[in-house]
């Protein structure tokens, strides 16, 4: 029996949040700068041009490269990890395993980024002349412990690397430390002693529990050195140290944390909590800023989940660096984070093609020759089962599924808000009980929704919803909702699923006109990490399912 391809004519996507309704005026700019699931941001100036890139976990590609030149537009230029033969993420949790914190930087012609692939070979670092790539393939860093490197290029031509580890006298896990080690700026091997800088086990009054994402700068002939402490949830916090040497020692800040939310009244509206992970930069006319992540919750304070209940996974904020005594300030104790700020004094950029901040509503019509460089698949994809004919998306059931820690039929983008709607129209003709597709709604491998036009197993063809909740769950999830439809072989289905906070609403339509709601006020949290675990966003996409060949 020849296979069926599940063909996905357009799918739109549409979010409107009401912290979002008011556009910010002219000399201002909006946070989040970047909706969504971007955690972990990294920033480089080359010139008048800012790159940014962000933590992917266990969705392929990989650490997404964004290019603006006012720090408050950004266009996605490519994803450093583009080719499946460059790592294997084969058996790796979407969210406990992959591509942890990246950390980019340019220096002498080269674009620099080096990172961690937890379960999937450790650390290493790529090379590109261009952001957009094609980037080199990995060199692999065995020397290396530890999670979270960054690379500081020393003005003197010497290189260093620093970086997340456990020291050897830790107590518990949480106890973590971060390190500098000097290396060969050709070959990247050690050429010094890997030294512990940063104790996190010693007691200050403020956290340095897993101390972790570090980055160095020169300012002023003096080292700093910023971590987060914390963890990264409600007490995440940005933290500074100096010396006048790479390798330490190095002072804390007397006034650390240099950015938290923590300690703020859990009732304040609208809240962003879990803010840290921060990079600093300078941009030409001396001002210094710094990109770092934050959560949105929903309902923070009803329910008390650390750090609340929220399917945007961790986003990237962007505020003004203020000196200090010497020492960097990204928000003064006890101010609650804006959402509105001043822009940069920097050349606005033209309206994006494709908006990543606010409210706005992406259409794609799968007209190019290749996916847009949003689109993510679970896992690294062993060969191509999509496709691209006709102005339609062509996805191949196959017996790879969500849930199996493989690569499903399945290619996802972002939810980018709390409130939103993603429609897609479907033509598929299922010609068994294992044959499905249509829209899947994903958090991890143990948690997602599925929405699709599958077979019953009177062969009718039905319209369903599975939900997985949790490991004990059939991986195909539990039926949830299902109904009979008269759909003629070759006709299309509509499928829109609306998110609305904590609650989740599945709808078809047969004529492209009258929508008929199959579950409504359905329960979301299962795609927060509040829920599931892990530290990304919900995903939500075309999937396609089968027997295979």
């Amino acid at each position: 029996m020849p296979v069926q391809t599940a063909e996905f004519s357009w799918f739109e996507y549409s979010g409107a949040d009401a912290i979002f309704h008011n556009a910010p005026t002219s000399d201002s700019y909006q946070n989040p700068v970047l909706n969504g699931f971007y955690p972990d941001p990294s920033v480089t100036r080359v010139e008048d041009d800012f790159y940014m890139v962000n933590s992917t976990f266990g969705y392929f590609p990989g650490l997404p490269v964004f290019h603006s030149q006012d720090l408050v537009s950004w266009t996605q230029i490519g994803n450093v990890i583009d080719r499946p033969d460059m790592i294997d993420l084969d058996g790796v949790s979407l969210t406990g395993g992959g591509l942890f914190a990246p950390a980019i930087e340019h220096h002498d012609g080269t674009f620099y980024v080096i990172n961690t692939c937890v379960r999937c070979g450790n650390n290493f670092v790529v090379t590109a002349k261009d952001p957009a790539g094609p980037w080199s393939d990995p060199i692999w860093l065995d020397y290396l412990p530890g999670i979270d490197p960054s690379l500081f290029f020393d003005d003197d031509g010497r290189v260093y690397i620093v970086h997340h580890g456990n020291p050897e006298h830790n107590t518990e896990p949480s106890h973590t430390g971060i390190y500098v080690v000097e290396i060969d700026p050709e070959t990247f091997a050690p050429v010094s002693e890997d030294v512990l800088v940063v104790d996190g086990g010693l007691k200050q009054p403020w956290d340095t529990d897993w101390i972790e994402g570090p980055h160095l700068y020169k300012v002023d002939g003096e080292y700093i050195l910023s971590a987060a402490g914390g963890g990264t949830g409600y007490y995440h916090q940005q933290l500074a140290y100096k010396s006048a040497s790479p390798l330490g020692p190095y002072t804390p800040n007397p006034d650390n944390p240099i950015l938290t939310q923590f300690g703020l009244p859990d009732s304040r509206p609208d809240p962003v909590t879990a803010t840290g992970h921060a990079d600093l930069i300078e941009d030409k006319n001396g001002k210094w800023w710094a990109v770092f992540l934050g959560t949105r919750p929903y309902d923070f304070e009803a329910h008390n989940v650390d750090p609340g209940h929220f399917h945007t996974g961790r986003e990237t904020f962007l505020l003004p660096v203020n000196w200090r005594d010497g020492w960097p300030v990204i928000l003064e104790k006890g101010e609650v984070l804006p959402y509105k700020v001043k822009r940069p004094d920097l050349p606005a950029a033209p309206t994006q093609e494709r908006p990543v901040t606010g409210n706005f509503t992406i259409r794609d019509t799968f007209q190019t020759a290749a996916l847009a460089p949003q689109w993510l698949f679970a896992r690294t994809p062993d060969r191509k089962w999509w496709g691209l004919m006709n102005g339609s998306l062509m996805l191949e059931p196959r017996a790879e599924r969500l849930g199996d820690i493989e690569n499903p039929s399945f290619v996802g983008q972002r939810v980018h808000h709390m409130n939103a709607k993603i429609t897609t129209e479907v033509i598929f003709a299922p010609k068994s009980e294992e044959e499905e597709a249509g829209l899947a709604a994903v958090q991890n491998d143990e948690h997602y929704f599925t929405f699709g036009i599958g077979q019953a197993p009177e062969a009718q063809t039905v319209v369903r919803v599975r939900e997985r909740r949790g490991p004990d769950a059939p991986v195909r999830g539990v039926v949830v909702a299902e109904r009979e439809i008269d759909l003629q072989e070759g006709s299309p289905v509509q499928l829109r699923i609306t998110l609305e906070k904590s609650s989740i609403d599945f709808e078809y339509s047969l004529d492209g006109a009258v929508f008929e709601t199959l579950l409504e006020n359905a329960d979301s949290t299962l795609l927060t990490s509040a829920v599931a675990g892990g530290f990304t966003g919900a995903i939500v996409g075309p999937y396609a399912e089968g027997e295979g060949q």
